[in-house]
């Protein structure tokens, strides 16, 4: 209980909601625990549930009418997804998967828009919450629209590593094909960028990621994409 409720804690939807009340939606939810490449809600399917993950990575994502995958969003612990639910009669419009071992909380619809009605508080943090996702997804989108294929994955790496300055190692959290997936590449593109970004002091070995220095690649991810390219020829 003490982790769930620590994990839950730290979600951006519950960051301003008193840890009594949290606990309270916790008693009231379902531990799920998930293998790798089980379905957590399909796109269409009427919102049930808010999601936060407890442990692993989730990602959700969009079918298109030809029958492509488009990755919208990637989450791992404390992050959560499903906000559909808090509306009223709405459908998910993405589906979810585990895309690891994992382990999610899965809070109730009903009991959800029940407590935000009783409570402005969390009312206020779970739109608060929501808000800050749709910021993000807006942030991903104009990386993906600005940005060298090289950019955007020395700025997905900068978010594993967790470090502003000195030398890092990260786990690459999922398969290259997601990862590919998620940044907007083809897999054989991203192989390429992998290999350019030895010249600013990263090295792939399996799934592993080594960097050099954190500040190097840092100002690589944020310099002049006009710059980037030509550094590519």
């Amino acid at each position: 209980m003490g982790t769930v409720l620590a994990a839950a804690a730290r979600a951006p939807i519950f960051r301003r909601v008193p840890s009594k009340d949290i606990e309270k939606l916790v008693q009231r939810s379902v531990e799920r625990r998930l293998d790798r490449g089980a379905s957590i809600y399909l796109q269409g399917e009427k919102a049930h549930s808010l999601f936060v993950v407890l442990e692993g990575w989730v990602k959700t994502y969009r079918m298109t009418p030809c029958g492509n995958e488009a990755v919208v969003g990637i989450f791992t612990k404390s992050g959560s997804f499903g906000e559909e639910a808090i509306l009223v009669d709405q459908d998910f419009v993405s589906g979810a998967e585990a895309v690891s071992s994992s382990r999610v909380l899965q809070i109730d619809a009903q009991y959800l828009t029940q407590a935000l009605a009783a409570d402005l508080a969390l009312c206020q943090s779970v739109l608060s919450g929501a808000m800050q996702n749709n910021c993000d997804l807006v942030h991903h989108v104009e990386q993906l629209k600005s940005h060298t294929g090289g950019q955007r994955i020395a700025d997905f790496l900068l978010t594993l590593c967790g470090e502003e300055k000195g030398n890092c190692t990260v786990i690459l959290p999922y398969d290259k094909v997601l990862i590919a997936a998620w940044l907007g590449m083809k897999p054989e593109s991203l192989s390429r960028a992998f290999r350019r970004l030895r010249m600013y002091g990263v090295t792939i070995q399996k799934d592993h990621a080594i960097i050099d220095s954190v500040e190097r690649l840092a100002q690589y991810a944020d310099e002049d994409p006009a710059e980037a390219w030509s550094a590519r020829s």
